[in-house]
């Protein structure tokens, strides 16, 4: 893809991301009514309203679509270009009142994440951009952590793992973890340097991570799969083993502090369904 293509891409999300703002504005954070889906994450009309707005403003001929919240189309799958969506991450956050939601867009070339958009109502950030431009926050350029030790740095963990006890093997780390809602939000702020690394070791599906993977990749950041592979999407399972992301000078210590957790997690974990994940990430 030339970089005109992407120029056209960004301005894409960008209006997608301005969009989404009308559509918060008919909702009120803390005072929203929700249903609940099968595994108990709540969807809302929020969501729903989302999701068609990004539709209509990303999606050309050609193109593919992956949203948490719209039906898969197995002909994606087909399409060297894709969007991948969460119209409302955090969605638990914005029923509870939390600031801790986004909408988050990505876009996929040949099954590598190449652009990406995440905007958080709650606190007016956005975070834009692709592996030719870089990223920029609220409209600034901007990088990844440049620290070269855990010693001290901030993770972000998601609020619900912590809750559930899955940190407790990092709880005397050297590293001081933040407990957070919304994984695309945690992947946005580490690409443009707010927070030092994020990661989860629990299943995530590709509409969660591919637009906040893109962003810190496009910024020059550092994401793995748990095989320690570089992240694909478009597949046609969507659902990962999990993520890790940071700033590009702690992959190694990343890799070697997470690393023992990563081999518990990835050959003794089997999923809800009854599937499990071999080492190269694949279910079985």
């Amino acid at each position: 893809m030339h970089s005109h293509s992407y120029a056209q891409i960004l301005e894409r999300i960008h209006a997608a991301l301005e969009a989404s703002r009308t559509v918060f504005a008919r909702f009120t954070p803390g005072a929203i009514d929700a249903e609940y889906k099968a595994g108990h994450d709540p969807v809302t009309e929020a969501d729903r309203a989302l999701d068609a707005v990004l539709r209509e403003e990303l999606q050309r001929d050609g193109e593919g679509w992956l949203s948490e919240e719209s039906v898969d189309d197995p002909v994606r799958l087909q399409r060297s270009r894709v969007w991948v969506v969460d119209p409302l991450d955090g969605t638990r956050e914005f029923v509870e009142g939390i600031p801790e939601f986004c909408v988050s867009i990505g876009f996929v070339e040949n099954g590598h994440p190449t652009a990406g958009g995440i905007y958080n109502p709650a606190t007016d950030e956005t975070f834009l951009g692709s592996i030719e431009s870089g990223v920029t926050y609220n409209g600034n350029p901007s990088q990844p952590s440049q620290r070269k030790s855990l010693d001290g740095a901030l993770v972000l963990a998601s609020r619900s793992e912590v809750n559930r006890g899955e940190w407790k093997p990092f709880e005397n780390a050297a590293f001081k973890i933040r407990p957070m809602g919304s994984v695309a939000y945690k992947l946005a702020l580490v690409s443009v340097g707010l927070a030092d690394v994020t990661f989860t070791l629990t299943p995530k599906n590709e509409w969660d991570v591919v637009a906040g993977a893109a962003l810190v990749q496009s910024a020059g950041g550092f994401v793995s799969t748990l095989e320690k592979t570089p992240l694909v999407a478009n597949r046609r399972d969507p659902l990962l083993s999990g993520l890790l992301a940071s700033g590009p000078f702690l992959k190694d210590e990343l890799l070697s502090v997470v690393g023992r957790q990563i081999e518990l997690t990835v050959s003794s974990v089997v999923w809800p369904n009854g599937s499990r994940f071999n080492r190269e990430g694949v279910k079985r």
